[in-house]
């Protein structure tokens, strides 16, 4: 295993995955500068097209960790390499929509093949590489997030303005194809888990999560209505019911015995309030310097740049880190950071001169923050995680971050049309609107309620995260055995 062919091996399943995660990260915000574009070509409207990023990040949240738990009974390389082809597919697809209905069914297909990618990443690498080297490894997968997160906004503007908005999509399937001939070659299933599917546990997963996130989405695509009462209520309710299901069932979903694990248990619900509240804040800012400081979309995304590339390189650097002293104190210490970060935004008036600087000091702060939190909490979960269940766990693990995004999106929106009207809301996210006179000093005054919030959300995120306790899996305390044993 340690030969130059193992090694090589390692390294090119490495950079498909982070090639995929990289991919799907664009994805996830490509087409938001692509808006104004699209409505116009397709013959639209707003309230419709917003459906082209929503459905994206619905999918993905409702059907993640059902598709890690398939990944470990019928083969994880199997269910991401088909991922690969389904969103490359649905890319092509997404590019020739003849209208914006097909656009958004296309766009529910390409997240269910993110989907099916992402809940399957972090556990081949559990597969592949060994506990000590597994930090290292999630901090290029984390690497190729944060970097496709911000190429998404950022090739979006440009590929918009000088290409067209359907090359957003065409750009996936050279790359897409390439990857999946070399994924069909090197990710190979070398564990496959016995067992049956719990389908009754699937489906009540997915329809709790489906009510909650549907329910969230819809209240702010259009005005809050009855129907989305129940269906928050219904898929809240629906929670305890697969709690109870999985505790039972023969073959679970989610084995949610391990979750008596402090560390795994901690550093999920660390990634929840994590996600919810750095994401927020990332929301937060565009709107600001889109609304109240009239910057263009892609002006603005490039003052973010230098937090992402940052966090981008530190990342695998990081994650060597907690694979040398465990994920406790470095994942704390980055939450602490994104905190700092927060107290910095906070210097944001309607007025201030040099805003410019204090956004790019406080997002290069929040940049290493979160390149010390992402790979370290992802470790440490895989390395409590019980090996038949490494596909259903990181599929949580994923789900739980998507959850955090859609209901950052949800909370900076409805926070935001407290003071303005929610259409004027999306109008200033997507960079097509700005405040003017007196509306911009009440816009400011929910955004630093709203940051005020976000870092209420981050400070129970730290606490959880140093509460997980500390981790045994490390290089160090390998070292120690192996002296022990000599």
């Amino acid at each position: 295993m340690h030969s130059k062919s193992g090694v090589l091996s390692k390294k090119i399943v490495l950079g498909i995955l982070v090639l995929a995660t990289m991919m799907v990260g664009v994805d996830s915000t490509v087409v938001l500068l692509a808006f104004p574009t699209i409505v116009n070509d397709l013959n639209s409207n707003f309230l419709t097209i917003i459906w082209v990023i929503l459905v994206y990040l619905l999918i993905v949240t409702v059907c993640t960790t059902q598709l890690g738990r398939i990944g470990d009974l019928f083969g994880r390389a199997r269910i991401f390499n088909l991922g690969f082809l389904i969103f490359t597919i649905s890319s092509f697809a997404c590019g020739i929509s003849p209208t914006d209905i097909f656009l958004i069914a296309s766009r529910g297909f390409q997240a269910a093949g993110g989907a099916m990618m992402t809940a399957n990443s972090g556990a081949i690498i559990a597969d592949v590489f060994k506990p000590e080297e597994r930090g290292h490894a999630f901090g290029f997968t984390s690497m190729g997030w944060n970097v496709g997160a911000i190429l998404g906004i950022v090739l979006g503007g440009v590929i918009t303005t000088f290409f067209g908005w359907r090359y957003i999509f065409f750009i996936n399937i050279p790359i897409g194809t390439i990857a999946f001939i070399l994924g069909w070659k090197y990710i190979r299933d070398n564990i496959r888990i016995k067992g049956k599917m719990d389908l009754i546990g699937m489906m009540i997963f997915g329809v709790a999560i489906l009510s909650l996130s549907y329910g969230a989405i819809n209240s702010i695509a259009s005005t809050f209505s009855n129907l989305d009462l129940a269906m928050i209520v219904g898929g809240a309710f629906a929670i305890p019911v697969f709690v109870f299901w999985e505790l039972r069932a023969k073959s679970p979903m989610l084995d949610l015995r391990q979750f008596k694990n402090k560390i795994l248990r901690s550093s999920i619900l660390a990634a929840l309030f994590q996600s919810l509240g750095y994401l927020a804040i990332a929301f937060l800012i565009i709107m600001y310097m889109q609304g109240v400081r009239g910057l263009s979309p892609l002006n603005a995304s490039l003052i973010l740049i230098p937090g992402y590339v940052l966090s981008g390189f530190l990342a695998p650097f990081m994650g060597g880190l907690a694979d040398k002293y465990g994920a406790r104190i470095i994942a704390t210490l980055g939450i602490l950071l994104m905190c700092i970060a927060i107290l910095i935004y906070l210097n944001l008036t309607a007025t201030l001169s040099y805003y410019v600087s204090i956004i790019i000091a406080a997002s290069v702060v929040s940049g290493i923050g979160s390149a010390m939190f992402f790979p370290s909490n992802n470790r440490a979960v895989m390395a409590n995680a019980q090996p038949g269940a490494y596909g259903a766990t990181n599929g949580l693990l994923r789900t739980v971050g998507s959850l955090g995004i859609m209901f950052s999106f949800v909370l900076v929106i409805s926070i935001a049309a407290y003071s303005i009207p929610k259409n004027d809301a999306f109008q200033i996210f997507i960079g097509t609107s700005k405040l003017i006179g007196n509306v911009s000093s009440a816009f400011m005054s929910g955004v630093h309620a709203a940051l005020y919030l976000a870092l209420l959300i981050l400070i129970i995120a730290g606490i959880l995260s140093f509460a997980r306790g500390r981790d045994s899996t490390t290089v160090s305390d390998g070292k120690k055995r192996a002296r022990q044993t000599h």
